[in-house]
């Protein structure tokens, strides 16, 4: 009876430890009595010589790992944590009160005491598809003072060249990759800013650290047999080893010497040769007689050397490696299936030359034939909305807003800015934004709000190339693309018998997801766009 309420008492204590652990000061523990609390209690955990905490980092765990006989501690508050050393001859009993307030709020420290507070910058992710990055510049160098909204370096991610700016205020202590770095992936350690310029000169040989990833388990020893299973096996008797003489090797060809001599100077392999001393040994009449029987034979035409490729190796581009990515994705998982029209376009052309007469007098910039295009495609989705949409595994999302991406080739890649609304802006309105977008696509300057959040996508090849007619892949998360071919002069048959008209006929190519867009949906599509193409008045109503 004694013992039970001995053991209750004790009990009751540790049930109410947790209400000691979150007071205000912090304890100390000795290894035996030490409690294992969650992170972000105020408690300062030791442990004496060589003992490894619970992580390496203490930049992400608050933990810290003792490399001497003397027992090293760690006191964690609000995620920061700060480093203190005692001697072995310090009781673990005794009582150490540090409030909050004395610890200094720091973004990151380093697990090596030699560097001080710090704050390490990673590779940002910029776009919702970006994975990696590379830095185009660096506009600032080592040792600068940096302040908030400040631009730190030029990021080059899958869409287009972002300025990354700066959060706080400190120093540039360390730049981790420079310019021209490519294939950082997003959070990697760029650079290494600090609070005082004094710190500067301690990072100039930092690295990041690399001790995040646990070693792996060793494999277990296998298991060491029983002494009943030794004792069952049953001991054979070893036999007495009898040296046997070697044998000669079977591919050692045997040959005189003045026989080897004679095939050395003509390299002739005496392998070629069969022998017809003894024991078959080649002699010298059986090298003659190979010379002679090889001198009757017609020389074989020696074959020329391969002629070695000239080539040139060009480095991969960020935006040519997502785009390489995003389309070779979207043929292998998008059931395509394409739709040609043909519509005349001479009303088109005739209302283009009007417009453009009013433009320049106006002082605007001249209408395209794409600008058209572009209001056509934008007033046809709002006729039929289904091709205005994007697929998920559960759903089919049909958007409000009908925002045309335009195809822009430049020397870096593929670019694709979207004009907003395009249904609801004016002819001029897109002519001048899709200008604005090329200039911007081709100075490699795009924003990301220039490229992104389109639900519809134009591209041609007929004005600038006069390619015919093509078919061009979908570019997801979309469900449907317009390939735009060249206007060509073609003979029309007329209304009567022997009756023929010219025409400027231009062919279009609609690429839909067959998982959103049926047949049928998109050969509406393409009806209310050639009426809009052949009829160009009414989308001025």
């Amino acid at each position: 009876m004694t013992y039970a309420t001995h053991v209750l008492r004790h009990s009751k204590k540790i049930r109410s430890s947790s209400n000691l652990l979150r007071h205000d000061s912090l304890r100390w523990f000795s290894n035996g009595t030490r409690p294992s609390v969650e992170k972000g209690d105020d408690i300062l955990r030791c442990q004496s010589g060589f003992n490894r905490c619970n992580s390496d980092s203490a930049v992400s765990n608050n933990s810290c790992r003792a490399v001497s006989p003397t027992m090293s501690c760690v006191a964690t508050y609000n995620g920061n944590a700060l480093r203190a050393a005692i001697a072995p001859s310090a009781s673990t009993a005794s009582m150490a009160f540090m409030r909050g307030s004395q610890v200094p709020s720091r973004r990151c420290f380093s697990t090596a005491s030699d560097f001080p507070p710090h704050q390490e910058i990673g590779m940002p992710s910029l776009s919702p598809t970006m994975t990696e990055g590379n830095i185009a510049r660096w506009l600032k160098k080592e040792g600068d003072k940096v302040s908030p909204g400040e631009v730190l370096c030029e990021v080059e991610t899958d869409k287009a060249t972002v300025e990354m700016e700066c959060m706080e205020e400190g120093y540039l202590a360390k730049i981790l990759r420079g310019d021209g770095a490519s294939s950082i992936k997003v959070g990697e350690v760029i650079a290494i800013t600090v609070e005082e310029e004094d710190d500067i000169a301690k990072f100039k040989d930092y690295q990041p650290s690399t001790s995040d990833a646990t070693p792996s388990p060793k494999a277990p020893p296998p298991p060491t047999p029983s002494k009943e299973e030794v004792a069952e096996k049953p001991v054979t008797p070893s036999e007495p080893k009898v040296s046997k003489p070697s044998a000669p090797p079977a591919d050692r060809i045997f040959a005189s010497p003045l026989a080897r001599k004679i095939a050395e100077d003509h390299n002739i392999p005496l392998s070629n040769i069969k022998g017809t001393g003894p024991e078959g040994r080649i002699v010298k009449a059986d090298i003659e007689d190979y010379l002679a029987s090889r001198g009757k034979e017609a020389p074989a035409a020696a074959p020329k050397a391969e002629e070695s490729l000239d080539y040139t190796d060009i480095p991969v581009s960020q935006i040519r490696k997502v785009t390489a990515s995003r389309l070779l994705l979207s043929k292998q998982t998008i059931p395509h299936y394409y739709l040609t029209v043909d519509a005349c376009v001479d009303k088109l052309m005739e209302l283009r030359s009007q417009l453009n007469s009013l433009q320049e007098a106006s002082g605007g910039k001249k209408l395209s034939v794409n600008d058209l295009v572009i209001k056509a495609a934008a007033l046809a989705l709002r006729k039929v909305p289904q091709c205005n949409s994007s697929w998920t595994n559960d759903y089919i999302r049909q958007y409000h807003n009908i925002n045309i991406n335009v195809a822009v080739q430049t020397d870096n890649g593929l670019y694709v800015p979207v004009v907003r609304d395009a249904d609801k802006k004016g002819l001029s309105t897109i002519a001048e934004e899709v200008k604005n977008l090329a200039q911007k696509a081709k100075e490699n300057s795009l924003k990301p709000q220039d490229y992104e959040g389109g639900t519809f996508t134009v591209s041609n090849l007929g004005g600038p190339f006069g390619i015919k007619q093509f078919c061009a892949i979908i570019n997801p998360p979309q469900s449907a693309i317009l390939a735009v071919g060249s206007a060509e002069r073609r003979v029309i048959p007329g209304s009567g018998q022997d009756q023929y008209t010219l025409a400027s006929m231009m062919s279009v190519t609609l690429s839909c997801d067959h998982r959103v867009i049926d047949g049928a949906i998109g050969a509406q599509w393409l009806k209310a766009f050639k009426g809009y193409i052949e009829t160009p008045e009414s989308m001025l109503l």
